[in-house]
């Protein structure tokens, strides 16, 4: 009896890569993801972004699936995802969380300590309010409030000479903790990044499905370790259509486009281009 072709699953960043980076738009991906949908592969939204800005931008999109909220801090699973049992929190409101970062608290204890220790002004998204976030990123006043609502990642700016940046990230790992490049800000994290949220929910689909095929798409060196953990990785050119020159990999498909529109074009070739959906 010939063996079925594996169920793909495919992860994606969303600023800069199925996000414009300016506008936020998904809608030059949108023949992707109706082919997505159309074939039933499962497509998991994984970003830094915080669970209440993912919440609003999935019912928008139609967005069903599992996603993976502040780089890799915590897995969201929406009810009816998964037949197959896993170990999570069973009290999430509407799903179920599977946590892997540590809370937020601890984060702002530690990015304090490091200003004060290598005596460098450092801003985090905690030391700001609403309206300077918004002019950081470019969000509207809701949205930078809902990017402040964070649970397992910190997003900081650091004010001073490059050996001052140097001395506050070399203070960031011998701490025990690790930091991440993302579109726009270094990112303060416990022990989690996307790749070990992906290799998580990888290992439940293939319980729930067998044999799988997984597909990443990313845009930063935060992306990095989800490009590192799936069977296909995608590089999407940056807004100044270059490519993350950081990010090389065995396989590693560099996208014919910028964000959103780059991303449709390799969904669909590989989509055009397999047996069965991916």
């Amino acid at each position: 009896m010939p063996r079925p072709d594996p169920q793909p699953v495919l992860f994606t960043d969303l600023d800069g890569t199925l996000l414009d980076a300016e506008t936020y738009s998904w809608q030059a991906a949108k023949p992707a993801l109706n082919r997505l949908e159309e074939r039933n592969v499962p497509w998991v939204l994984c970003s830094s972004k915080t669970r209440a800005e993912m919440e609003p931008l999935r019912r928008a999109m139609g967005h069903r699936h599992p996603f993976i909220v502040e780089n890799g801090g915590a897995i969201l699973i929406p009810e009816g995802c998964f037949t197959v049992p896993f170990s999570a929190d069973p009290h999430a409101e509407g799903g179920r969380t599977v946590e892997i970062g540590i809370p937020y608290r601890l984060l702002r204890i530690a990015l304090q300590e490091i200003a004060r220790e290598t005596r460098t002004v450092v801003k985090g998204f905690g030391d700001m309010n609403a309206e300077e976030v918004a002019s950081q990123t470019g969000l509207p006043l809701n949205e930078a409030e809902r990017a402040r609502a964070r649970e397992y990642d910190e997003p900081f700016i650091i004010e001073g000479t490059p050996e001052q940046r140097q001395a506050v990230l070399s203070r960031i790992e011998s701490k025990g903790f690790r930091w991440t490049k993302g579109g726009r800000f270094p990112h303060l994290t416990g022990n989690n990044d996307k790749g070990r949220a992906v290799a998580i929910l990888s290992e439940i689909y293939r319980r729930q499905y067998g044999a799988i095929l997984t597909v990443g798409l990313g845009d930063s060196l935060n992306d990095l370790p989800m490009l590192a953990g799936v069977d296909r990785p995608v590089l999407v050119r940056r807004p100044d259509g270059s490519y993350e020159d950081a990010i090389a990999l065995p396989g590693l498909v560099r996208a014919d486009g910028i964000g959103p529109a780059g991303w449709n074009k390799a969904v669909l070739k590989i989509l055009n281009n397999s047996p069965k959906s991916v």
